[in-house]
């Protein structure tokens, strides 16, 4: 739709902030736009006679408006709509081409029929460019995909909305709890009817329906914000020279193919209702507010929030703690509540030819079908279906996974660098080819001299991921990392902006229902609302942090612990594998004890993950957060540093304390005085850290994609072959199929974005030791997008509509990832892989340290340099002549055999000079990057400070209207300005 910036101009023009009708409508060519388009339809384009002859206008006196004539001139010329009122308030030109599809939609009232009770279909969601011709047209185009059914599932009346369910047993003994909290539910205006279930005689369902009254009340109480009914202005600032530069890459992109990752958003409804400026909603300003239709006023997320709200804060028994729905199920009362979904997601009448029957029908064919794995989200839509909240997760999650294509590319460039010259590696072809040269025994008891070529094979994978291009993939990743959540800040402004949430967090969020409870008799005056509420005391509040704290220390200890358990058990094995009676173990006896290692140590995550979500629940209701946000903030802390810890100890040990304190032959370090500590591999430890975080992290996202999907759909399908017993599924209500279905995890999101955090922890902290990670973590994510789509539209319940205006507290820890993923790439770089010695060997000690030949490479005699001899006539043996291990040792014929020589002192130097001008080199770039990317673009933030002045301006004209409306009915003089 073409933008116009005419009405910008109009404004700038105007004196002062007191504008009068009179003096806006004066203003000519005012083209709508985008935004402007809906309210001007909404606020206008209704006729007294439309409203009497259709059940879109069921509304009271408080909330009528002036009648409406609409005059169709012709097609080529504009529209023209007059109040009778004021004929001389108000002309509204607009082009054919933008308003007379709608108009006509609108206007023509014999075109309607009274469906409104019975119909499948939302008239506040018309596509654009659809018209109404005449009644057969109509009656032909009623499953066209142009109306979606949004109304969901009624009573038996077939009127009443249906939105939200409580189900238990009738055998269950506590009735008279739930008696209680029926009778108080229906004191505060809800509406309850029960049906049993046709497939199991024992549960019982109630129907919970909210009438407008009862809405509107908490809608108030709540702050919701709503659409105005006033007209709508162009407030956008861009200059005529960048729209003219914008109209031509328009052009240029209609010249070109067509993307086909873009949605074809003809299939979509015209989701237009956050197009108008909105306002904390208040019945004494109701007709303010555009109400065209009071069964769509409110939508089903915003409904099912109000009633949740008023099922936590309802009584089931005298006493102040004995209040809400979760007491009640935790109890037994009942044994689920959750709003239901809007229909079954599967019709038998294929979607392109006969429409959707209902959004989630439409989500499950354009978002959560495999088959749609490539195309971008319906952002909207989710948000519409299921809340802010799980819009912004998937928003992020497919920001994500667009933003892991360049990483992935440049890993994959960097492993098919060291692919392409791995049998180029000076390191490697020596190795290879040292046949001659014996390593020391890496064990006591089993082991026997091994030849250095033996290594061969581990050298070359080892330079797959050790080659000169880690160290610019290392910094390629933390700028990476740092562009991700700068953009990610941004597009979640415009979420936010285009969602109108923007000033929803300091309006609309509300105490827990358990801190009020047990906070009530201490109360304060909140600074803010001027209202008293209950106040946990500071003592209370450290005490309890404090008793937080402290099962935090000691679940991680107990993760320490575990890693350490399993070095041991590394240490213990390593001689049995040397002596095992498969020869290929006992070759490569090393591979096999770090890879059962590592088996073992998947196994133990999982089990401590299992205890880790009890504790963690257990330790952060404790705490007694005030609002949800805060306990979700607690809550994932504590998850996010078991799991983090969980996950990454073994790796740590593996990076950077493998093989660093083993000592030297004759000499080497035990524990316990009993066995000898483990040793890298002859070609260094990088293979051993690349293994490890290889295994977990392929196994790690097996397991969770079979928890997410495969577990849900085993017991779904156990559900339905249960209750089958003859029973067709067309003969279920929705509402018991839904009760079929799996609940969403109590802890809702916090495990989708642990899991997805975590990864990007395995992504970017240790990513210089395996450049592929980027890729696995692409190609997972891809699929995860439609598996957690096909799970939370097919097998799950529907989830409380939950708001959001951010990620939470996962951007902190993101940002923390980042910061923590410089510091230990550094350290890899330095200390796990070999690319300092080598470096120090090749302009310090190497054939070009002193200006060698021009063709000779530097790194000739660097591994015969690195390792050092040992005599093994000392072991006792009785063997002779001497073998070789890793490390900068004098030889036994030297006047200080076995100490540290000059070069390892050199080479410590240039490690630790390494990581300080790494660290200083890339965070000073992150944060220059940071500082140039702002949170939220220029030009939204323009509009909205412009869109903040409107708002005052359009809530005092609407004042003034409806004050001079009040006025002509008491017969009073009516004056254009406050009186």
């Amino acid at each position: 739709m073409v933008h116009h910036s005419g009405s910008i101009q109009s404004f700038k023009q105007q004196k002062g902030m007191n504008i009068s009708k009179s003096e806006i409508t004066k203003e000519t060519a005012l083209k709508p736009s985008r935004r402007s388009l809906p309210c001007l339809a909404q606020s206008y384009a209704y006729s007294k006679s439309l409203s009497q002859s259709t059940s879109l206008f069921q509304s009271t006196e408080s909330d009528s408006q002036a009648p409406t004539s609409i005059t169709l001139i012709s097609a080529d010329k504009a529209e023209q709509v007059n109040t009778e009122e004021n004929k001389n308030d108000s002309v509204l030109k607009c082009s054919f081409a933008d308003l007379s599809d709608f108009c006509l939609a609108l206007g023509k009232d014999k075109d309607y029929t009274d469906e409104s009770e019975h119909a499948t279909y939302d008239r506040s969601r018309l596509i654009n460019d659809f018209v109404i011709k005449d009644k057969s047209e109509f009656k032909t185009k009623k499953n066209d995909m142009n109306y979606i059914a949004s109304s969901g599932p009624l009573f038996k009346d077939g009127k009443k909305r249906i939105d939200y369910i409580l189900v238990y047993r009738k055998t269950n003994i506590q009735y008279d709890r739930r008696n209680t909290f029926e009778k108080n539910l229906r004191a505060e205006g809800l509406m309850l009817e029960k049906e049993p279930a046709i497939a199991s005689p024992d549960i019982m369902f109630i129907k919970i329906h909210i009438p407008w009254d009862t809405l509107c009340k908490y809608a108030e109480r709540l702050n919701i914000r709503m659409p105005f009914r006033k007209k709508c202005y162009y407030t956008d600032g861009r200059s005529k020279s960048m729209g003219r530069v914008q109209s031509y890459f328009r052009r240029i992109k209609n010249w070109m193919a067509q993307n086909p990752m873009v949605l074809d958003k003809s299939a979509f409804p015209n989701l237009g209702e956050s197009d108008c400026y909105t306002g904390p909603f208040s019945r004494a300003r109701i007709h303010h507010f555009i109400i065209n239709n009071k069964d769509t006023f409110f939508s089903n997320a915003t409904r099912s929030r109000i009633v949740y709200h008023m099922l936590e804060r309802t009584k089931y028994e005298n006493g102040i703690s004995k209040v809400g729905i979760r007491k009640l199920i935790n109890n037994g009362s009942y044994i689920a509540a959750f709003p239901p979904h809007e229909g079954a997601y599967k019709s038998s009448q294929p979607i392109k030819t006969h429409g959707p029957q209902n959004n989630r029908h439409l989500l499950y064919e354009r978002w959560a079908r495999w088959g749609m794995w490539y195309k971008h989200q319906p952002l909207d839509l989710i948000r519409l279906y299921f809340g802010e909240k799980i819009g912004l997760y998937f928003a992020w999650l497919g920001w994500y996974t667009g933003m892991l294509i360049p990483a992935a590319a440049v890993g994959l460039c960097v492993f098919f660098y060291g692919l392409l010259t791995m049998n180029k590696s000076q390191v490697s072809q020596e190795i290879c080819k040292a046949t001659e040269v014996f390593m020391c025994p890496l064990c006591d008891k089993n082991c026997s001299l091994q030849r250095l070529n033996d290594s061969c094979i581990y050298a070359k994978v080892t330079y797959l991921f050790d080659n000169g291009g880690t160290v610019f993939f290392a910094i390629f990743m933390a700028i990476w990392a740092t562009v991700f959540l700068e953009f990610w800040k941004r597009r979640r402004s415009i979420l936010t902006y285009t969602w109108d949430l923007t000033e929803w967090e300091e309006e609309e969020e509300t105490l827990r229902p358990q801190f009020e409870t047990k906070y009530y008799k201490m109360e304060v005056i909140n600074p803010i609302t001027g209202k008293p509420e209950p106040h946990q005391p500071s003592s209370d509040k450290i005490t309890r942090l404090l008793v937080s704290v402290s099962g935090i220390f000691f679940m991680i200890s107990l993760v320490i612990t575990a890693v350490f358990g399993v070095v041991v058990y590394r240490l213990v094995v390593m001689e049995q594998f040397a002596s095992f009676k498969w020869n290929f173990i006992k070759q490569h006896w090393q591979f096999a004890t770090s890879a059962a290692a590592v088996c073992i140590n998947f196994i133990i995550i999982m089990l401590l993950n299992l205890a880790y979500e009890k504790i963690a629940y257990h330790l952060t209701n404790l705490e007694y957060p005030r609002t949800e946000s805060e306990w979700e903030n607690s809550f994932a802390l504590k998850m996010f540093l078991f799991q983090f810890v969980n996950l990454n100890s073994s790796i740590f040990y593996i990076a950077f304390f493998l093989g660093r304190f083993v000592g030297r032959p004759g000499k080497y370090n035990k524990l316990f005085d009993r066995w000898r500590l483990e040793e890298c591999h002859p070609s260094g430890c990088l293979i051993d850290l690349c293994l490890q975080m290889g295994v977990i992290m392929f196994l790690k996202q097996i397991w969770n994609n079979f928890m997410e999907l495969g577990y849900p759909l085993i017991q779904n399908w156990w559900s339905r072959h249960k209750i089958k017993r003859g029973i067709q599924d067309a003969s279920i209500p929705q509402w018991e199929n839904d009760w079929n279905l799996q609940p969403m995890n109590i802890h809702g999101l916090m495990d989708e974005y642990l899991e997805m955090v975590l990864q990007f922890g395995f992504t970017t902290i240790f990513v210089a030791a395996f450049p592929l990670a980027p890729l696995l973590a692409l190609l997972n994510n891809i699929i995860e997008i439609r598996l957690d789509a096909y799970k939370f539209v097919t097998q799950w319940r529907r989830p409380l509509p939950a708001r959001a205006t951010d990620i939470g507290i996962w951007l902190g820890i993101l940002e923390g990832i980042g910061i923590l993923a410089v510091i230990t790439n550094a350290f890899v770089i330095a200390i796990t892989s070999d690319y300092i010695p080598r470096f120090v060997y090749e302009y310090k000690y190497g054939p070009c340290a002193n200006h060698g030949k021009p063709n000779e490479n530097c790194l000739t005699g660097y591994v015969n340099n690195s390792l050092s001899f040992f005599d093994l006539s000392e072991l006792g043996m009785g063997k002779s002549g001497y073998c070789r291990y890793r490390d900068y040792r004098g030889p036994p014929w030297s006047s200080k055999p076995y100490e540290f020589t000059l070069q390892y002192w050199h080479i410590l130097a240039a490690r630790l000079a390494f990581i300080i001008v790494f660290e200083h080199l890339v965070f000073g770039i992150k944060s220059f990057i940071a500082y140039l990317i702002p949170d939220v673009p220029k030009g939204l933030y323009d509009r909205i400070r412009r869109e903040k002045y409107l708002v005052q301006e359009m809530m005092y004209e609407a004042e003034l209207e409806h004050l001079q409306q009040q006025r002509r009915k008491s017969g009073q003089p009516v004056h254009h300005e406050w009186p």
